[in-house]
């Protein structure tokens, strides 16, 4: 290579790099917008694909306008239905306390406990209770405030999604192409980043928010105050190894035996040991298949990383850190240690 040559390569290297530093200036305030859309649309894409081969008849532009139509229609309306029950439960609760102070139901399980304590101590749970829900509506009526801000990252995160889905494997092309490590292993690494997606919405948010739901309406079944708002907290202890949703349906069933409702509890036991328990078990062959082989305990620790580091998309993100890290460990060994 000559000297000409050589500085070419090296200014329009220094071009690319410059160019890339100012995209992403300009992407990075929608980072949180741009790694949703991608991950929805991941998750979407078989959807995606059944209309493309049987309604639209390739047509990608309506394949994708439908599949935004049912995201919305089976998922977004029933969450956002959710979200405004939490919120009105958590905001009675918080409001009962203020005013009334912890009530007869705190009181009668915090005296039911207090007769099994020593002389002297007690467990403090009406402070404890009026503290964690002063604390919990006060993020609720934070996020509910900015409303109009977060209609308008849905929004883009709907529009971004119906073209990653219409366009979307164009791009992989391109970033195939454009990358500088060989097709094969470009192509392998993304593949893994798609199956770590999946994986983690399907296998562990997906399944979390319906036994997150299967929790709630047993809690409301079986007369437990604030199903909804338990039901939520249920879909989060999801995430917790071997526990899970026992975190929530445990004090739970406690709380129907010390308040006299014997049968109740026994009922939620069962609600909860057969049909919470074991849905986890039913539906990761079918919705999840194969999930990204990384332990998980791992997998939680990297969502509460994410959570602390970005906030809710964090909850994607970490599990991609990991996931990303795993696979170029893997391929390293491959290639040059073996």
């Amino acid at each position: 290579m000559s000297i000409d040559q050589h500085s070419d390569k090296t200014f329009f290297t220094a071009l690319v790099i410059l160019g890339l530093i100012l995209t992403g200036l300009l992407l990075w305030p929608f980072l949180n917008v741009l790694i949703l859309s991608v991950a929805l649309a991941v998750v979407l894409y078989p959807m995606y694909r059944w209309f493309n081969a049987h309604i639209t008849w390739g047509t990608s532009w309506l394949s994708s306008l439908c599949t935004v139509i049912v995201f919305i229609i089976i998922v977004v309306g029933p969450l956002v239905a959710i979200s405004f029950a939490v919120f009105h439960q958590s905001e009675q609760l918080y409001l009962s306390i203020a005013e009334k102070g912890t009530g007869g139901i705190i009181d009668t399980v915090n005296s039911s406990i207090d007769k099994y304590l020593p002389l002297g101590i007690s467990s403090g749970i009406e402070d404890r209770i009026a503290e964690l829900s002063s604390r919990f509506v006060s993020s609720l009526s934070a996020i509910f405030t900015s409303a109009l801000s977060a209609l308008v990252s849905f929004s883009l995160i709907i529009l971004a999604v119906f073209y990653f889905l219409k366009d979307g494997q164009a791009w992989k092309g391109l970033l195939v192409r454009f990358s500088p490590l060989p097709d094969e292993k470009m192509r392998r690494i993304i593949d893994k980043l798609r199956m770590a997606i999946d994986g983690v919405v399907k296998g562990y948010l997906l399944i979390g928010l319906i036994q997150g739901l299967l929790m709630g309406i047993g809690l409301a079944l079986f007369g437990v105050p604030g199903a909804a708002l338990w039901g939520l907290f249920a879909a989060i202890a999801s995430l917790v190894p071997t526990f899970g949703t026992s975190l929530i349906a445990i004090p739970a069933i406690a709380y129907l035996f010390l308040t006299g409702h014997t049968g109740a509890a026994i009922g939620l036991i069962v609600w909860a040991a057969v049909l919470v328990g074991t849905i986890d078990n039913l539906l990761s062959p079918v919705i999840v298949g194969k999930r990204i082989d990384i332990h998980p305990m791992l997998i939680l620790f990297s969502v509460l990383g994410g959570l602390s580091l970005m906030g809710p998309v964090g909850i994607l993100v970490g599990p991609l850190i990991i996931t990303f890290l795993y696979t170029v460990i893997t391929m390293y060994r491959e290639e040059y240690l073996n």
